[in-house]
């Protein structure tokens, strides 16, 4: 009988009907690639050559000239912005000065601001934003194309298809890597979470980005501390000179065996996946619900929102409820056994995303929105 951890250390497993969020652990991965990583974790190894071996095989893996494995998607965007400072530089990234790194400028569209961009600000590179985060007057190639000084680093492009929670006030990606190239400046995507589409590993690269990131604990299904970078060999041969086992910023960003090898397991079956057939059964997981709810007793109705909420394509289920406002119906699923985990959609719903459900689970899930339509508040 295999060890219960959380058992042991008195944590309760939920059901995470809510995708592939950090905060709940991301995906899980597939017996496979664990196997892969306790394989890595038995024996030791030189990690450099590790890392060349996979970085090599992952290239092949998502057509690109070349590829890095990162501790996370954060990690990734600090290390190839560390890099895109020291290829501007023309010097190891370990070997300036704060005040060089302090001249250097990344030019961000307002537009994509988020969190995340922590990553570049610790890098102590000025920030120059463009545009406004919405649609009154959006930005034109002109204004990208002044906004890019001889300090200019690299430009950060965050990728999200219309329909996610990224709002207007961008110009658009092609237009974006137009601009940029034709200054000599590389255009770093960050994608951490735009796959599905598979297409995506390669299809970004080919029209013109230096480097994309992603993240490889959401749908990769690879390990939750695990970031992916694919892209041009030039660039990426800054960003193996600045990250891990380098000294210098990528040493702050450790990586294991166990977390390289299982990456590549990962990429390996899901460029392999049948992705077509995947969303049909995600289609059908929806469209059951639908179903099922309606059976119910009226308090409780169900929309079909396309894309989700990352502007991936794929479907997820908006549950809404005449009886109950949305804050009461995520406690209540939370204080059931197992616990049922999810975000609000406005004051009266709730949504359901197949992507991190077994089948099991969904009947579950079903089941426990069916029971909380009927009580009272």
């Amino acid at each position: 009988m295999s060890r219960d951890v959380y058992s042991e250390l008195g944590v309760k497993k939920i059901i995470n009907a809510a995708g592939t969020y950090t905060m709940v652990g991301g995906s899980r991965m597939s017996e496979a690639t664990i196997e892969a990583m306790a394989s890595a974790a038995r024996s030791h190894v030189v990690i450099s050559e590790l890392q060349s071996k996979v970085q090599e095989r992952l290239a092949v893996l998502t057509r690109n000239e070349a590829a890095y494995v990162t501790t996370g998607a954060a990690a990734a965007l600090h290390i190839t912005g560390a890099a895109a400072i020291a290829m501007h530089c023309g010097r190891p990234h370990a070997s300036l000065a704060p005040e060089a790194a302090a001249k250097c400028e990344f030019v961000v569209y307002r537009a994509h601001r988020n969190p995340y961009d922590w990553a570049l600000r610790l890098l102590g590179a000025k920030l120059v934003e463009v545009g406004f985060p919405n649609t009154i007057q959006s930005p034109t190639k002109r204004e990208l194309d002044l906004a890019i000084t001889d300090s200019t680093a690299a430009v950060y492009y965050f990728f999200m298809p219309r329909g996610g929670w990224m709002p207007d006030g961008a110009l658009g990606f092609d237009d974006t890597v137009e601009v940029a190239s034709a200054r000599g400046v590389p255009v770093v995507v960050d994608a951490a979470a735009q796959l599905p589409p598979v297409e995506n590993l390669w299809r970004l690269t080919e029209r013109g980005a230096s480097a994309c990131v992603f993240s490889g604990g959401k749908d990769l299904r690879g390990p939750q501390a695990s970031g992916l970078v694919v892209g041009r060999r030039e660039f990426l041969a800054h960003v193996a000179e600045t990250g891990f086992p380098t000294y210098g910023v990528g040493r702050m960003f450790k990586l294991g065996r166990e977390e390289i090898v299982g990456l590549w397991a990962a990429v390996e079956q899901y460029v392999s996946m049948d992705h077509a057939k995947r969303a049909e059964w995600a289609e059908a997981r929806v469209r059951g619900m639908a179903e099922a709810l309606s059976a119910a007793d009226g308090n409780v109705s169900v929309e079909y929102c396309y894309p989700n909420e990352a502007g991936q394509p794929m479907p997820r289920a908006l549950v809404r409820f005449k009886k109950h406002r949305a804050e009461f119906v995520l406690r209540r699923l939370m204080e059931g056994e197992p616990p049922i985990f999810t975000n609000a959609a406005g004051e009266d719903g709730v949504f359901v995303n197949p992507m991190t459900l077994r089948d099991d689970e969904f009947g579950m899930v079903v089941r426990r929105l069916c029971e909380i339509g009927g009580e009272g508040e």
